[in-house]
């Protein structure tokens, strides 16, 4: 799954292929379509041993045409620089992954929501402790989660009055997908912003 953020690139996690189910028939009905990824553009390019880690887990998708833009598929708004969200800001989950640990594939996009756990409490020792670094964000940690095979999808989090992508889903707990204190975790968008621009022009 990947974002839109210009008219001919789109954000995916580094290790996952950006894909819509041939089999979710709502979203094709709608007017979304699959567009061919032309290049892509990993963080971890150029940076020695970043590709032996989840810290940077992010890249760039060019697409090889423009995105058909229409009611059900817009341009993301981005977080300014740096920025960190308070614990508990109000967020949803966006993916395909599978509805419950060990179980199917969603066939149909599906949302949670998953308000987010601030940076001390993720680290602490009976959450995700030292696995957690700055250049992520955690969300949910109770009831509701990401599960396998939401990598790559948007954390959208409601600030400022607008809808903006504050993560990118990157791993959930071993232990299974709704774990109790083991949030599911994201690359920081923000932390991000400068490589991307750098990128985008």
């Amino acid at each position: 799954m990947s974002v839109v953020l210009q008219n001919v690139s789109a954000r995916t996690k580094c290790f996952c292929p950006s894909f819509i189910p041939q089999f979710d028939h709502q979203l094709m009905q709608k007017g979304v379509a699959v567009t061919i990824v032309s290049q892509k553009i990993d963080y971890s390019l150029n940076r020695p041993l970043v590709v032996l880690t989840l810290r940077w887990d992010i890249a760039l998708l060019r697409l090889s045409s423009d995105a058909t833009l229409n009611t059900y598929v817009q341009l993301a708004n981005l977080p300014p620089s740096g920025q960190i969200l308070p614990n508990n800001n109000f967020c949803y989950i966006t993916g395909w992954g599978r509805t419950q640990t060990g179980g199917q594939m969603s066939a149909l996009l599906k949302q949670a929501y998953l308000p987010t756990v601030d940076y001390q409490t993720c680290s602490s020792p009976l959450w995700w402790g030292s696995t957690v670094k700055t250049s992520m964000v955690c969300a949910g940690g109770s009831s509701n989660s990401g599960c396998h095979g939401d990598s790559g999808g948007p954390l959208n989090c409601y600030v400022g009055g607008r809808w903006v992508v504050h993560g990118v889903t990157s791993f959930v707990s071993s232990l299974g997908c709704n774990t109790y204190m083991k949030p599911t975790v994201f690359s920081r968008v923000s932390a991000y912003i400068s490589w991307m621009n750098s990128i985008m022009g």
